[in-house]
């Protein structure tokens, strides 16, 4: 039987964003109430992956064994609050480089689905960017927008795939939205 995920974007919806790039494990900081968020959404059963394009990788910010450190922190602080993460996809690739894995392109959904068989049209996908959206939208996702991060920014584009999501304050919000 297919389950249904719950997707996260990383930077501004479960940690602080930064114009110049989460570089280094002490600059990941989650946002208030996203590791409490995501912790009630385990409780509840739900199963969650985190799918995020990183491409300060290769734009050589930081290497992958950086990247794999940060993403240890926010593991280890995730489970110190009770919660777990079935398994995180990053795309490293540079918006030049025209992959299929970078947001909007659905590469890592892709890859969840060659893992764990997601049912995408019970799943839900929560971003800050109009790229998160439309990657959960091809592939018939429920979208959720936070306001965090780049949120209030995507708001303001007006984009025609605003009309199909649910529209929240923050991650917490987004993790009651799907549990009501």
């Amino acid at each position: 039987m297919k389950n249904r995920f719950v997707f996260l974007d990383r930077d501004g919806v479960i940690n602080r964003d930064s114009a110049d790039y989460i570089k280094s494990p002490e600059e990941w900081q989650p946002l208030p109430g996203s590791l409490e968020a995501i912790a009630a959404l385990c409780q509840a059963g739900e199963q969650i992956a985190i799918i995020t394009n990183q491409s300060g990788v290769n734009r050589q910010l930081f290497d992958l064994n950086t990247l794999q450190k940060i993403h240890q922190k926010m593991l280890n602080a995730i489970e110190a609050h009770g919660g777990k993460i079935e398994k995180i996809y990053f795309c490293p690739h540079h918006p030049d480089e025209n992959c299929t894995c970078r947001k909007p392109g659905t590469g890592m959904l892709e890859q969840c689905q060659d893992d764990f068989d997601p049912d995408f049209s019970k799943s839900y996908l929560i971003g800050d960017s109009l790229k998160d959206l439309q990657a959960g939208l091809a592939m018939g996702c429920r979208i959720i927008l936070v306001k965090t991060g780049n949120g209030q920014k995507t708001l303001s584009s007006q984009a025609p795939e605003l009309e199909r999501a649910v529209i929240v304050d923050d991650l917490a919000a987004a993790v009651r939205y799907i549990l009501e």
